[in-house]
């Protein structure tokens, strides 16, 4: 088992949320909790709070990325095969309505092919709490 995935099962949601905020300090400016994590796919959800604001009130277009980033990152660590990495080289976004609630992002990677090497994009989306779809991502994530 991957060692990222086996200190998830360990840690469990909160546990882990931490360790990875801990491990990558700017990850813990959105405060998130992992819901789910295994490969091809990961969910992760933080709290509409003023930190997470832009100036009409609203969660900041880049909080939106930087959860984005964390779910597709830890997503990508647990499903290439052991001994491998991978860097973000890009990322595409759009902004589809305000995000005025909590939100929950998911990196689904059903249908990348993770043994490949070179860019592949990994397709991400938020929600707000009543499930509307506010952000969508695609992060080109380059597999050594």
């Amino acid at each position: 088992m991957n060692q990222t995935l086996a200190m998830y099962k360990q840690m469990g949601n909160q546990g882990f949320s931490k360790a990875v905020a801990n491990f990558a300090p700017y990850f813990s400016t959105i405060a998130p909790t992992f819901l789910d994590l295994r490969p091809g796919y990961a969910e992760v959800t933080f709290a509409n709070r003023r930190e997470v604001h832009n100036h009409i009130g609203t969660v900041h277009a880049i909080a939106l990325c930087n959860a984005a980033e964390l779910a597709a990152g830890t997503m990508t660590t647990v499903s290439i095969p052991d001994g491998r990495q991978w860097i973000p080289v890009g990322m595409q976004v759009q902004y589809l309505a305000k995000a005025k609630t909590d939100i929950r992002v998911i990196a689904d990677g059903a249908a990348v092919d993770w043994q490949q090497t070179g860019n592949v994009d990994v397709p991400v989306a938020a929600f707000d709490s009543a499930g509307k779809k506010v952000f969508t991502a695609r992060i080109t994530m380059n597999l050594k």
